[in-house]
Protein backbone atom coordinates (compact mmCIF):
# COMPACT_ATOMS: atom_id res chain seq x y z
CA UNK A 1 0.00 0.00 0.00
CA UNK A 2 1.54 3.31 -1.04
CA UNK A 3 1.70 5.90 1.73
CA UNK A 4 1.43 9.69 1.69
CA UNK A 5 3.68 11.82 3.86
CA UNK A 6 2.34 15.38 3.99
CA UNK A 7 5.07 18.00 4.35
CA UNK A 8 3.70 20.94 6.34
CA UNK A 9 6.77 23.20 6.14
CA UNK A 10 4.98 25.86 4.14
CA UNK A 11 2.22 26.25 6.67
CA UNK A 12 5.02 27.44 8.92
CA UNK A 13 6.37 29.60 6.06
CA UNK A 14 3.12 31.59 6.11
CA UNK A 15 3.33 31.94 9.88
CA UNK A 16 6.95 33.07 9.82
CA UNK A 17 6.16 35.78 7.25
CA UNK A 18 4.60 37.69 10.16
CA UNK A 19 6.57 36.04 13.00
CA UNK A 20 3.27 35.30 14.67
CA UNK A 21 1.45 32.22 15.97
CA UNK A 22 -0.82 31.39 13.03
CA UNK A 23 -1.37 29.32 11.02
CA UNK A 24 -0.20 26.60 13.36
CA UNK A 25 1.54 23.75 11.50
CA UNK A 26 0.49 21.33 14.25
CA UNK A 27 -3.17 22.06 13.52
CA UNK A 28 -2.45 21.46 9.84
CA UNK A 29 -0.84 18.14 10.70
CA UNK A 30 -3.86 17.03 12.69
CA UNK A 31 -6.19 17.86 9.79
CA UNK A 32 -3.91 16.06 7.33
CA UNK A 33 -3.89 12.97 9.53
CA UNK A 34 -7.68 13.05 9.89
CA UNK A 35 -7.90 13.17 6.09
CA UNK A 36 -5.81 10.03 5.69
CA UNK A 37 -2.17 11.13 5.66
CA UNK A 38 0.07 8.22 6.61
CA UNK A 39 2.84 10.49 7.83
CA UNK A 40 3.77 14.07 8.60
CA UNK A 41 7.06 15.43 7.24
CA UNK A 42 8.89 18.53 8.44
CA UNK A 43 12.32 19.93 7.59
CA UNK A 44 14.08 21.54 10.53
CA UNK A 45 16.53 23.74 8.69
CA UNK A 46 19.67 25.17 10.24
CA UNK A 47 18.40 28.72 9.57
CA UNK A 48 14.92 27.90 11.00
CA UNK A 49 13.25 29.67 8.08
CA UNK A 50 9.95 27.87 8.63
CA UNK A 51 9.65 24.92 11.03
CA UNK A 52 10.98 25.60 14.55
CA UNK A 53 12.26 23.09 17.08
CA UNK A 54 9.19 23.61 19.26
CA UNK A 55 6.96 22.70 16.28
CA UNK A 56 8.70 19.34 15.96
CA UNK A 57 8.44 18.72 19.70
CA UNK A 58 4.69 19.44 19.65
CA UNK A 59 4.21 17.27 16.58
CA UNK A 60 5.94 14.39 18.34
CA UNK A 61 3.42 14.73 21.17
CA UNK A 62 0.39 15.18 18.90
CA UNK A 63 0.39 13.14 15.69
CA UNK A 64 -0.42 9.45 15.79
CA UNK A 65 0.92 8.65 12.31
CA UNK A 66 4.60 8.50 11.30
CA UNK A 67 6.67 11.61 12.00
CA UNK A 68 9.42 12.08 9.40
CA UNK A 69 12.10 14.66 10.19
CA UNK A 70 14.05 15.96 7.20
CA UNK A 71 17.46 17.19 8.30
CA UNK A 72 20.98 17.99 7.21
CA UNK A 73 24.00 16.08 8.54
CA UNK A 74 24.42 18.75 11.20
CA UNK A 75 25.68 17.90 14.69
CA UNK A 76 23.18 20.10 16.57
CA UNK A 77 20.18 18.83 14.63
CA UNK A 78 21.38 15.23 14.87
CA UNK A 79 21.56 15.58 18.65
CA UNK A 80 18.07 17.11 18.65
CA UNK A 81 16.72 14.22 16.55
CA UNK A 82 18.32 11.61 18.80
CA UNK A 83 16.64 13.19 21.84
CA UNK A 84 13.25 13.58 20.17
CA UNK A 85 13.25 10.22 18.36
CA UNK A 86 10.98 10.82 15.34
CA UNK A 87 9.86 7.65 13.60
CA UNK A 88 12.02 8.45 10.58
CA UNK A 89 14.84 10.84 9.74
CA UNK A 90 15.48 11.71 6.10
CA UNK A 91 18.94 13.13 5.43
CA UNK A 92 18.95 15.90 2.83
CA UNK A 93 21.52 18.40 1.54
CA UNK A 94 21.08 21.97 2.68
CA UNK A 95 22.40 25.34 1.50
CA UNK A 96 21.45 28.59 3.23
CA UNK A 97 20.88 30.48 -0.03
CA UNK A 98 18.58 27.92 -1.69
CA UNK A 99 14.83 28.52 -1.85
CA UNK A 100 14.13 24.80 -1.56
CA UNK A 101 16.23 21.64 -1.62
CA UNK A 102 17.94 21.67 -5.01
CA UNK A 103 19.16 18.10 -5.37
CA UNK A 104 19.96 14.84 -3.70
CA UNK A 105 22.47 14.22 -0.95
CA UNK A 106 26.00 13.51 -2.24
CA UNK A 107 26.84 10.44 -0.19
CA UNK A 108 30.05 9.71 -2.10
CA UNK A 109 31.56 13.14 -1.44
CA UNK A 110 30.53 13.16 2.24
CA UNK A 111 30.84 9.53 3.27
CA UNK A 112 32.35 10.06 6.71
CA UNK A 113 29.84 12.74 7.74
CA UNK A 114 26.87 10.81 6.41
CA UNK A 115 28.05 7.58 8.02
CA UNK A 116 28.44 9.25 11.44
CA UNK A 117 24.98 10.78 11.21
CA UNK A 118 23.34 7.55 10.05
CA UNK A 119 25.01 5.60 12.85
CA UNK A 120 23.93 8.08 15.54
CA UNK A 121 20.33 8.02 14.33
CA UNK A 122 20.21 4.24 14.08
CA UNK A 123 21.65 3.87 17.58
CA UNK A 124 18.81 6.11 18.80
CA UNK A 125 16.31 3.71 17.23
CA UNK A 126 15.34 6.01 14.36
CA UNK A 127 14.65 4.66 10.88
CA UNK A 128 16.92 6.45 8.36
CA UNK A 129 16.16 7.43 4.76
CA UNK A 130 18.51 9.22 2.36
CA UNK A 131 17.22 11.75 -0.17
CA UNK A 132 19.11 10.94 -3.39
CA UNK A 133 19.15 11.74 -7.07
CA UNK A 134 18.43 8.66 -9.23
CA UNK A 135 22.15 7.92 -9.66
CA UNK A 136 23.36 4.33 -9.40
CA UNK A 137 26.60 5.11 -7.54
CA UNK A 138 24.80 7.15 -4.89
CA UNK A 139 22.25 4.40 -4.34
CA UNK A 140 24.98 1.79 -3.97
CA UNK A 141 26.72 4.00 -1.40
CA UNK A 142 23.44 4.31 0.52
CA UNK A 143 23.03 0.55 0.53
CA UNK A 144 26.51 0.19 2.03
CA UNK A 145 25.35 2.36 4.93
CA UNK A 146 22.47 -0.08 5.57
CA UNK A 147 19.82 2.62 5.75
CA UNK A 148 16.15 1.72 5.82
CA UNK A 149 15.03 3.59 2.69
CA UNK A 150 16.03 5.82 -0.20
CA UNK A 151 13.82 8.72 -1.19
CA UNK A 152 14.34 9.57 -4.85
CA UNK A 153 14.56 13.25 -5.73
CA UNK A 154 11.81 13.81 -8.31
CA UNK A 155 12.68 17.44 -9.06
CA UNK A 156 14.03 16.85 -12.58
CA UNK A 157 10.95 14.80 -13.47
CA UNK A 158 8.61 17.45 -12.03
CA UNK A 159 10.24 20.28 -14.00
CA UNK A 160 10.35 18.39 -17.31
CA UNK A 161 7.64 17.92 -19.92
CA UNK A 162 6.95 15.73 -22.94
CA UNK A 163 9.65 13.25 -23.92
CA UNK A 164 12.10 14.65 -21.41
CA UNK A 165 9.65 13.94 -18.60
CA UNK A 166 9.28 10.36 -19.86
CA UNK A 167 13.08 9.98 -19.82
CA UNK A 168 13.20 11.27 -16.26
CA UNK A 169 10.43 8.87 -15.29
CA UNK A 170 12.44 5.96 -16.71
CA UNK A 171 15.45 7.09 -14.66
CA UNK A 172 13.30 7.02 -11.53
CA UNK A 173 11.92 3.58 -12.38
CA UNK A 174 15.42 2.18 -13.05
CA UNK A 175 16.69 3.65 -9.79
CA UNK A 176 13.67 2.22 -8.00
CA UNK A 177 14.53 -1.28 -9.19
CA UNK A 178 18.09 -0.87 -7.94
CA UNK A 179 16.87 0.33 -4.55
CA UNK A 180 14.57 -2.65 -4.18
CA UNK A 181 17.33 -5.06 -5.26
CA UNK A 182 19.36 -3.77 -2.33
CA UNK A 183 16.42 -4.57 -0.03
CA UNK A 184 15.66 -0.91 0.77
CA UNK A 185 12.25 0.75 0.85
CA UNK A 186 11.50 2.99 -2.13
CA UNK A 187 10.30 6.52 -1.38
CA UNK A 188 10.10 9.62 -3.61
CA UNK A 189 9.36 13.30 -3.43
CA UNK A 190 10.02 16.90 -4.50
CA UNK A 191 7.92 18.94 -6.89
CA UNK A 192 5.16 16.34 -7.13
CA UNK A 193 1.67 17.75 -7.65
CA UNK A 194 -1.84 16.77 -8.63
CA UNK A 195 -0.94 16.64 -12.33
CA UNK A 196 2.27 14.63 -12.26
CA UNK A 197 2.01 12.37 -9.20
CA UNK A 198 0.22 9.41 -10.79
CA UNK A 199 3.14 8.18 -12.91
CA UNK A 200 5.53 8.21 -9.95
CA UNK A 201 2.99 6.52 -7.68
CA UNK A 202 2.68 3.76 -10.31
CA UNK A 203 6.40 2.85 -10.17
CA UNK A 204 6.46 -0.77 -8.93
CA UNK A 205 6.94 -1.19 -5.18
CA UNK A 206 6.80 2.55 -4.51
CA UNK A 207 6.18 2.69 -0.77
CA UNK A 208 5.98 6.38 0.19
CA UNK A 209 5.62 9.79 -1.43
CA UNK A 210 6.39 12.97 0.50
CA UNK A 211 4.52 15.97 -0.87
CA UNK A 212 4.26 19.44 0.62
CA UNK A 213 4.08 22.62 -1.45
CA UNK A 214 1.37 21.39 -3.80
CA UNK A 215 -0.87 20.16 -0.98
CA UNK A 216 -0.42 23.29 1.12
CA UNK A 217 -1.07 25.48 -1.94
CA UNK A 218 -4.30 23.65 -2.66
CA UNK A 219 -5.27 23.67 1.00
CA UNK A 220 -5.24 27.48 0.96
CA UNK A 221 -8.15 27.29 -1.50
CA UNK A 222 -10.07 24.14 -0.58
CA UNK A 223 -8.92 23.24 2.94
CA UNK A 224 -6.30 20.81 4.21
CA UNK A 225 -8.56 17.79 4.53
CA UNK A 226 -9.88 17.99 0.97
CA UNK A 227 -6.39 18.68 -0.43
CA UNK A 228 -4.97 15.59 1.31
CA UNK A 229 -7.86 13.34 0.28
CA UNK A 230 -7.56 14.38 -3.35
CA UNK A 231 -3.83 13.65 -3.40
CA UNK A 232 -4.23 10.33 -1.61
CA UNK A 233 -6.92 9.27 -4.08
CA UNK A 234 -4.68 10.03 -7.07
CA UNK A 235 -1.79 8.10 -5.55
CA UNK A 236 -3.78 5.05 -4.55
CA UNK A 237 -5.58 4.92 -7.88
CA UNK A 238 -2.31 5.04 -9.80
CA UNK A 239 -0.66 2.37 -7.65
CA UNK A 240 -3.53 -0.05 -8.11
CA UNK A 241 -3.87 -0.56 -4.35
CA UNK A 242 -7.33 -0.73 -2.75
CA UNK A 243 -8.50 2.59 -1.34
CA UNK A 244 -8.80 3.15 2.39
CA UNK A 245 -12.11 4.32 3.87
CA UNK A 246 -10.62 7.75 4.53
CA UNK A 247 -9.37 8.21 0.95
CA UNK A 248 -12.84 7.29 -0.30
CA UNK A 249 -14.62 9.71 2.02
CA UNK A 250 -16.69 12.46 0.36
CA UNK A 251 -14.77 15.63 -0.41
Amino acid sequence: MIELGVNIDHVATIRQARRTYEPDPVWAAVLAELAGADGITVHLREDRRHIQAHDVERLKQTVQCKLNLEMACDTEITEFACRLKPDQATLVPERREEVTTEGGLDVLANQDTVRRTVQALKEAGISVSLFLDPVSEQIAAAADLEVHAVELHTGAYSLASGRQQQRELRRLADAGRQIRRHGLQLHAGHGLNYRNVAAVAAIPEMRELNIGHSIVSRAVLVGMEQAVREMKRLMVGASGAPSSPLSDAPL
